[in-house]
């Protein structure tokens, strides 16, 4: 399902897409968090046709508290499962927005990813979709809900990625 919206939103919406992978793939993550509303979460189910995140098994769900607690750690100078860091690298496309509340201004929208990740001489490669709930503020959009569904999330993976796709 696609909304019909303005080429403003259309374009709003891609360019806060857009943005968020430049700041996750930069490590700016004063910068993601700030991205997020107060109550905005990160989820990561552990199935693709999973609906609800509570009392279900997740490769993650994470509130913002959590998500600082993730930096802290992936950031501590003691952390040597990050030294090297990462690099990587994303594509976002495919930008469908699936809904938008008329009175808030609230998005609902659906993308896909492509995600290269270079560490220790290895290259590995993410796929799959993301489905955001975009919350209208002042400010801007602030994720209230980031849902990301790998193409192989019942794969088996050689380390868990230590930041986020």
């Amino acid at each position: 399902m696609a909304a019909i919206c303005s080429v403003e939103t259309q374009l709003a919406v891609e360019r806060f897409l857009y943005r968020q992978a430049e700041i996750v793939d930069d490590r700016e993550w004063d910068a993601w968090l700030a991205l997020f509303a107060e109550d905005g979460k990160y989820w990561m189910p552990a199935t693709a046709d999973q609906e609800v995140a509570d009392g279900q098994p997740n490769i993650f769900y994470e509130d913002l508290f959590l998500m600082e607690m993730r930096i802290k750690r992936v950031c501590h100078p003691y952390a040597h499962s990050q030294a090297p860091t990462q690099r990587l690298s994303r594509v976002v496309s495919n930008v469908i927005i699936e809904s938008e509340d008329g009175a808030t201004g609230d998005i609902v929208v659906r993308s896909k990813f492509h995600l290269v990740e270079y560490r220790l001489d290895d290259q590995r490669y993410f796929g799959g979709k993301y489905r955001h709930h975009l919350k209208q503020t002042d400010d801007g959009y602030r994720i209230q809900l980031q849902r990301v569904d790998i193409a192989n999330v019942e794969g088996p993976f050689g380390y868990v990625l230590q930041t986020w796709l």
